[in-house]
This record gives C-alpha cells, structure tokens and sequence, in this order.
C-alpha cells in the first residue's frame, strides 16, 4: 500500500477529514475533530495508528513486524505505533489497524460528533 492508497483509504471513512496540523509532511486522518491516522509523507511513507486498547497489544505488533512497526513518537505510551508503508506489513492487516484505530476514536467521541 503506496502513501496515496492510504490516504484515499483514510479519508473514504465516514466524517473523515483531511488536517495538516504539523505543516505539509504529515497529513492527519481526523472524525470528529479527533486524529485517527497520523500519515507522514516523505517516500516511502508512513501512518500512525492506536494498536489496541492497551500498550501490550501495541507491543505486540511491533514484535510480529520489528522491521515495519514502531513506537510513535509522543503518543506511543498511549498505545500508537508508526507503520512503514512498504516494510512488510500486509495490506490487509494495515487496513484492519487503520480500522481499529478509527473504531477506537469514533467510541470515544460524543454522540453528538459521531458521523
């Protein structure tokens, strides 16, 4: 899965929006005001997502890929994890993750900001 694939994938989610909060070089997927993919945009790419409700499930991503997934900077201790695009991730699984990380933010949201 290419950067653009990500970001269509990213952005056809429901109430999904496009943000650009840190400059141009990392475009973040947004449902009700809430970043639910962090997408960098330098070549080959990147896209930080939550990894599970706890930091063990977050871990244990980063344990089945050590040369694709990482600790995302910042929000790591919360559970995010930074997948290299191209890396060795399948692209099956990376659309379950950035699922489960959209899934994980619109539960949390208001249902007033819900789409």
């Amino acid at each position: 899965m290419n950067i653009q694939a990500v970001v269509a994938y990213c952005l056809a989610k429901p109430g999904a929006q496009e943000t650009y909060p840190f400059g141009d070089h990392v475009l973040v997927a947004k449902v009700g005001g809430k970043g639910f993919a962090f997408i960098g945009q330098d070549e080959p790419g990147s896209v930080g997502v939550k990894c599970g409700a706890t930091k063990e499930e977050a871990a244990e991503l980063r344990a089945r890929h050590p040369d694709a997934v990482t600790v995302m900077d910042y929000l790591g201790r919360y559970g995010w994890n930074r997948v290299q695009l191209g890396a060795g991730v399948p692209e099956a699984e990376l659309e379950e993750l950035i699922d489960a990380s959209y899934d994980s933010v619109v539960t949390r949201l208001p249902k007033a900001k819900r789409p």
